[in-house]
């Protein structure tokens, strides 16, 4: 069924909620499509369509209407490789890992579920984290758009599966920007929500709002349409929350009658290559199109590179150190360089990132009093060769570690804010340049209006290469 693999999830959902189709009869159609194609692209090393379809076929027997079906109606949803589906592998992409079977499914998957969602695979990730999705376990996952390339990371086999046909939805976490690096590099939408908007895996750090879930999808009507079924409360997550009284696939066009964007091409502190300046700065026309007020700003982001690294360093020692005792030889070195960072830093060097945090937060929370969405670059430059473990520079500027390079995101994950990451154009070599769409807390219904009246008008929600690309 080539026209329901290129149809949206939206379409197809429309499909199974009027029964002129059935969740197992969609499974059988992408299965179809994943094995044809994903062998070039390796998004989805982790499948499991045989469990599906008895999960399909059990959500048809206990709810009989169509209608009664939830947000996604018996949808195939793709589980990124970092969260557990019950009786399936949870890799992370690490050989110590590499057999081992979640009991149950975590808090996002049991939503998924929930509301008719049916897993179907596991999307490539890197091991435990990383910009750029590759690992020994299965290997590194390729560009759609142009398979010698970088899917980004660390949801960039969630990103690559959207690309080329092999999901329609898929989950994705960020902590640095895991999230939305991959969507710009392949074309597609993600959202990092404001922390405690949808549950976390039983997290290890409950007050931690660095890391957070979010949906992934080919075009923002579709990522409204996941972001409504994993919003709500989960008991072993206290920075959750009932999910908002209207849902968002109803505030889509629901503009504000007053909008204020701010554009910057650096935050005041990155280098940013040329060809990534010169797209994202043309895609400003298509908001002074909406009847924006477009000015070029940005909060004052002054310690956020430093405090970064340090907090990271300790989420990760705080969660990952005892690996280090036990399989130090089976962890890449930047990963055991990061978990001794957090080890061996300073007390004091914890404290002052705290201090710059909450300092960036009522900084950021101020600036937005002027203005409405903050526009910034997803990428400080075009996707990379697939074979480069990350970027050495970026514009001329040496890059130290193998996540200096995604500073552009990683910074604004200190601030709280959701952010909408999706394509605003094309490369000289055609490839998708990605820009993050940045609100106030809790702002997800205004930036999607937003989104959605921005992709309209740049018209790419409709190019993705389904088939891939060599390049």
């Amino acid at each position: 069924m080539p026209d329901l693999i290129r149809s949206t999830a939206t379409e197809v959902v429309a499909l199974l909620r009027s029964g002129d189709i059935s969740p197992t009869e969609v499974l059988d159609a992408l299965e179809e499509h994943v094995t044809a194609t994903d062998d070039a692209v390796n998004a989805l090393p982790i499948r499991f369509f045989d469990a599906a379809r008895a999960a399909a076929r059990r959500l048809e027997r206990e709810r009989p209407t169509p209608t009664d079906r939830g947000w996604l109606a018996g949808l195939p949803v793709a589980i990124k490789d970092y969260n557990d589906v019950a009786g399936q592998l949870t890799t992370s992409g690490s050989p110590i890992l590499r057999h081992a079977v979640a009991p149950e499914s975590d808090a996002m998957v049991r939503r998924v579920e929930s509301h008719g969602g049916v897993p179907y695979a596991k999307t490539n990730v890197p091991e435990f984290a990383g910009g750029h999705t590759y690992n020994t376990v299965w290997g590194a996952t390729r560009n759609p758009w142009h398979t010698g390339r970088t899917a980004g990371g660390s949801s960039g086999g969630s990103a690559a599966a959207l690309a080329s046909g092999s999901a329609w939805l898929a989950t994705g976490n960020d902590l640095g920007g895991s999230l939305r690096t991959p969507a710009g590099y392949n074309g597609v939408v993600g959202v990092r929500p404001t922390p405690g908007l949808v549950p976390r895996k039983r997290p290890p750090v409950p007050w931690d709002a660095l890391w957070v879930e979010g949906p992934m999808a080919r075009n923002v009507a579709d990522v409204a349409l996941l972001l409504d079924a994993l919003a709500g409360p989960d008991r072993h997550d206290p920075l959750t929350h009932e999910s908002p009284a209207r849902p968002f696939v109803d505030r889509l066009g629901e503009l504000p009658p007053r909008l204020r964007v701010a554009y910057s091409p650096d935050l005041g502190l990155l280098p940013v290559e040329r060809d990534v300046r010169e797209v994202t700065a043309g895609a400003l026309r298509h908001f002074s199109d909406l009847g924006a007020e477009v000015t070029e700003a940005c909060p004052d982001l002054t310690g956020a590179l430093d405090a970064f690294q340090a907090l990271r360093a300790q989420l990760l020692a705080t969660i990952n150190g005892h690996l280090l005792d036990t399989d130090r030889d089976r962890i890449k070195d930047d990963i055991v360089r990061n978990i001794e960072l957090g080890r061996d830093q300073p007390v004091a060097a914890v404290q002052a990132a705290e201090r710059t945090r909450g300092e960036l937060i009522h900084r950021t929370i101020d600036f937005f009093g002027e203005h409405d969405i903050l526009v910034v670059p997803s990428a400080p430059l075009n996707p990379f060769p697939v074979d480069w473990t990350w970027p050495r520079e970026v514009d001329g500027v040496e890059q130290r570690t193998y996540v200096d390079w995604i500073a552009i995101t990683f910074v604004l994950t200190l601030t709280a804010c959701p952010v909408v990451a999706l394509p605003c154009g094309l490369s000289d070599e055609g490839l998708p340049v990605g820009v993050q769409l940045v609100g106030r807390p809790g702002s997800e219904g205004d930036l999607l209006a937003v989104a959605g009246a921005f992709e309209r008008s740049v018209g790419l929600a409709g190019q993705l290469p389904i088939t891939p690309r060599q390049g």
